[in-house]
């Protein structure tokens, strides 16, 4: 936190309620204990240098252009919807969290051991993302256009996430979501499942290490994909078209289509490869199966 804030002494309220409209509006250096915020919007709008714990909020737009703040043990009703936006420097660890649209043009945002049971569009236009032992389901287009993520120990159901996300490092993810990395750029994930069609389309610089992938039409369209000792469903078929991809995949693929370029080992078994006058140029991508090179229409 600021230190000429840290220099201050905190205001303590304690178990206290406060409804309708801004009742703590741009309240600074204070402590929040066991308070609830019933139904209103704005309550803790244009503050800084707040510790919540073990607070209720009910109210919508709680924590908007609100600076330096750590929320702790804290429980947000599915009606506090879109209560953290056009925030920085947010601390939030062992919490529940119901409400929808969190995390709108945010910076600097930490995360841990929380639950987000209802995230719809969380993390829109967000950069410093830390995440870690958080678990967020009906979340479909969550952190799109966001930058500078961090990731570990992370579990998520919804669809369309991670689009036009850039410079992204996730750990020990279990990700549920069709059409998850589109137009991404500087992905790297790490020991994780990725299940849901249409993975990584479009994408630039992406870089998947001992992960499993499923669904149909993988990683096409993408410019500098690396796979490092990768597996893949038996429902991964037509993958890799148009795409510029290079690494190692281990066990079997259902089907391999056109990739562009670089070379790709496929270390179990490969149903079907296909090369046909669609390439797009240079044309020369190689795939290896069982030691033997099958090389693209214009090598």
């Amino acid at each position: 936190m600021d230190s000429e804030h840290n220099n201050k002494k905190m205001k303590i309220i304690a178990d206290a309620e406060f409804g309708g409209e801004r009742p703590l509006y741009a309240t600074h250096n204070a402590r929040l204990e066991r308070v609830t915020i019933h139904f209103g919007e704005s309550s803790i709008k244009e503050c800084s240098n707040i510790e919540a714990e073990d607070c209720r909020f009910e109210g919508k737009y709680v924590f908007w252009e609100t600076n330096n703040f750590t929320i702790k043990n804290c429980y947000f009703a599915e009606s506090a919807r879109s209560s953290l936006w056009y925030s920085r420097n947010v601390k939030m660890q062992n919490c529940t969290v119901d409400a929808p649209k969190l995390f709108r043009r945010m910076d600097g945002i930490n995360v841990e051991n929380t639950k987000f049971p209802n995230g719809e569009q969380y993390l829109w236009d967000c950069k410093n993302i830390n995440l870690k032992n958080v678990e967020i389901a009906n979340c479909d287009y969550a952190f799109m256009h966001c930058e500078n993520v961090l990731i570990d120990k992370y579990k998520q159901d919804g669809n369309y996430s991670f689009q036009y996300a850039k410079n992204v490092e996730i750990h020990n993810a279990v990700i549920n979501s069709k059409d998850s990395f589109w137009e991404a750029e500087n992905v790297i994930v790490y020991d994780s499942e990725i299940n849901g069609e249409y993975l990584g389309w479009y994408g630039k610089k992406l870089k998947f290490v001992r992960c499993h992938l499923t669904g149909e039409q993988l990683l096409c369209y993408v410019d500098g994909l690396i796979l490092e000792d990768c597996t893949f469903g038996s429902d991964a078929n037509l993958i890799l078209e148009y795409s510029i991809a290079n690494g190692n995949i281990k066990g079997d693929v259902h089907s391999i289509k056109n990739p562009t370029s670089g070379r790709i080992i496929v270390e179990g078994k490969l149903g079907e490869l296909i090369w046909d006058e669609n390439q797009k140029a240079p044309a020369d991508a190689i795939v290896v199966v069982n030691g033997k090179e099958e090389k693209g229409l214009k090598n």
